[in-house]
C-alpha cells in the first residue's frame, strides 16, 4: 500500500500568492480553503471556534486561521505575509497570504516573487478598484504566469451572473493589456463556501472549476534546466589539508540550466575562461548537475574567483553592464530620489551604485507613464537607470526571474529600498519591441 509520503512525493508543488483589497474576504477565503480541504489541525480549529464564540459569533471565523498576529485579529486586517503549507492527494501547495492595504503592496511583491499563480480577490459589490489594478500590475511585472480572479461575496449580490461577467470582463481586459498570459475568473462566496472547494448549488450558470480544482490542475513548469546555465558563486572552498592540499572549489546553487564536466565556461565579470574539471554534489563527484541543485565546481585553470562572480557556459554567457535599466517597485518608507547612493544586490553579488535617472512612474488607473517624477515613494512602480561601480552580469527579467532580479539597499542601515526587474517592464511592452508576448522563455 502506498504511503502518504510516497503519494506526496509524486505530486507537483504549486506556489501561489493571494491578494485583494481590504475587506474583500481574502483571509476568509484562505481559511475556507484550508478548512474544506481538511488541512486544518483539530486544535487549530478548536482555538478558532473558541475565539469566535468569545466574540459572540455563531460560526467559526475562518479568517482567524491565517491572521495570526494579535494586531491582525484586533483590527480584522492582514498585515504581514503569512505562509501556509498544505496538500491534497493531487498536489502540494505553498500559499503566501499577502495584505490588502495599499501601504502593504510591498508585501505582495515579496509573496508573489516566487509564485506560479496569483489569486486576486474582488468584492462583487465594489468590482475592480485601484488596488485590484495594482495587484494585477505587480503580478504582471513579476511575470506570474497564471492569475485567478476570484469574485467574492456573490451571495451579497444575489448570485447574479451579470455582475460576475461585468467584473470578469473588465479585469481580463486590464490584465491582458499588461501581458498576463492566462486569466481565470471564478465566482465564489468564501463565507458560504460556494465554488471554493465544493461547487456552488446556487450558481448553476457557472460551469467552470472551483478554486481548489483549478489550483490542483493548473499546469506548472519548473523546467529551469531548459534555460542557459547560470552559477552564482556563493563560497570558495580551500581546505588546504594534507588530504586535499590543492583543492579549490566554488560552491553555490545553480540558478538555471545544466552544467557538465568538460564544458567550457566564462567567469563574469572578469571574462576569464576555463573548463569544468569536476562537479561535487552531496560528497561525491558527478558528471552533470542542473538547477536548482547546490554543488561545488572545480575548474581546470586557477582563476581569481570570489563570492559574487557568475560562472556561465562560454557559448551562452550574459553580457555585463554598469548601466542597469529596470522597473522597480519601491518598498521603503523613505523616497528613492535621483542621485541616491545605494547598494545593488544581484544573486550573490553586492555592488555600490547610484540612481542616475527615474524616467517615469506608472499610473495604475490607465497604465500611463508619468514622466520624470524625480523620486519614487512607498509602493510606487517606476522605471529607473542605475549606474553600478562594477560590471554586473544580468539577464532580462523576462528571460529569468532569478538572474534578472535585484534589490536596491540603503548602504547606511541595510534597509531594502526597492525590488527591481531588469529589462522591459510588461510583456505587452516587450511585444511592441518585437519580443514574444506570451510566456515562452519565462523562467519559473
Amino acid at each position: 500500500m502506498t504511503s502518504t509520503t510516497e503519494q506526496l512525493s509524486a505530486t507537483t508543488l504549486l506556489r501561489f500568492a493571494t491578494a485583494g483589497s481590504v475587506d474583500d474576504g481574502k483571509s476568509t477565503l484562505v481559511g475556507r480553503l484550508l478548512h474544506d480541504s481538511k488541512s486544518v489541525l483539530e486544535d487549530q480549529l478548536e482555538a478558532v471556534e473558541r475565539v469566535s464564540a468569545d466574540r459572540g459569533q455563531n460560526a467559526p471565523d475562518l479568517a482567524l486561521l491565517t491572521d495570526g498576529l494579535r494586531a491582525e485579529r484586533e483590527q480584522g486586517i492582514t498585515i504581514d505575509v503569512a505562509y501556509r503549507y498544505f496538500a491534497t492527494a493531487r498536489r502540494r501547495f505553498i500559499l503566501a497570504d499577502t495584505p490588502g492595504h495599499v501601504q502593504y503592496t510591498r508585501n505582495m511583491v515579496t509573496g508573489a516573487s516566487t509564485a506560479d499563480l496569483a489569486l486576486v480577490l474582488v468584492d462583487a459589490r465594489n468590482g475592480v478598484v485601484e488596488q485590484t489594478r495594482r495587484h494585477a500590475a505587480v503580478a504582471a511585472l513579476l511575470r506570474v504566469p497564471h492569475v485567478v480572479l476570484a469574485v467574492n461575496k456573490m451571495d451579497l449580490v444575489g448570485y447574479e451572473e451579470a455582475v460576475f461577467a461585468g467584473i470578469a470582463e473588465e479585469f481580463t481586459a486590464y490584465a491582458s493589456e499588461l501581458g498576463v498570459p492566462e486569466i481565470t475568473a471564478i465566482p465564489i462566496s468564501a463565507l458560504a463556501g460556494d465554488n471554493v472547494v465544493e461547487p456552488s448549488a446556487t450558481m448553476d450558470w457557472y460551469g467552470g472549476p472551483t478554486v481548489l480544482e483549478h489550483l490542483e490542475t493548473v499546469p506548472v513548469s519548473h523546467d529551469l534546466a531548459a534555460c542557459p546555465a547560470r552559477f552564482p558563486v556563493q563560497y570558495v572552498i580551500r581546505p588546504q589539508t594534507a588530504e586535499h592540499p590543492d583543492y579549490r572549489g566554488y560552491a553555490g546553487q545553480i540558478a538555471s540550466g545544466v552544467l557538465r564536466v568538460g564544458e567550457p565556461v566564462t567567469v563574469l565579470p572578469s571574462g576569464r575562461t576555463s573548463v569544468i574539471e569536476g562537479i561535487d554534489a552531496l560528497g561525491r563527484s558527478v558528471d552533470i548537475a542542473w538547477a536548482p541543485q547546490s554543488v561545488t565546481l572545480r575548474l581546470k585553470d586557477d582563476i581569481d574567483i570570489s563570492r559574487g562572480d557568475l560562472i556561465a557556459p562560454a557559448a551562452a554567457a550574459p553580457a555585463t553592464t554598469q548601466d542597469v535599466v529596470a522597473t522597480v517597485c519601491h518598498v521603503a518608507d523613505q523616497p528613492l530620489a535621483v542621485g541616491a547612493r545605494v547598494l545593488l544586490k544581484h544573486t550573490t553579488r553586492t555592488v555600490k551604485a547610484i540612481v542616475k535617472e527615474i524616467p517615469s512612474r506608472l499610473t495604475l488607473d490607465d497604465l500611463s507613464q508619468h514622466p520624470a517624477p524625480g523620486q519614487l515613494v512607498a509602493n510606487d512602480i517606476g522605471r529607473v537607470v542605475v549606474r553600478t561601480a562594477e560590471p554586473l552580469a544580468l539577464d532580462a527579467y523576462a528571460d529569468s526571474r532569478r538572474t534578472g532580479s535585484f534589490l536596491l539597499v540603503d548602504p547606511a542601515d541595510g534597509t531594502t529600498l526597492a525590488a527591481g526587474m531588469a529589462g522591459e517592464s510588461f510583456a505587452s511592452r516587450a511585444a511592441e519591441a518585437g519580443a514574444p508576448a506570451d510566456d515562452e522563455g519565462w523562467d519559473f
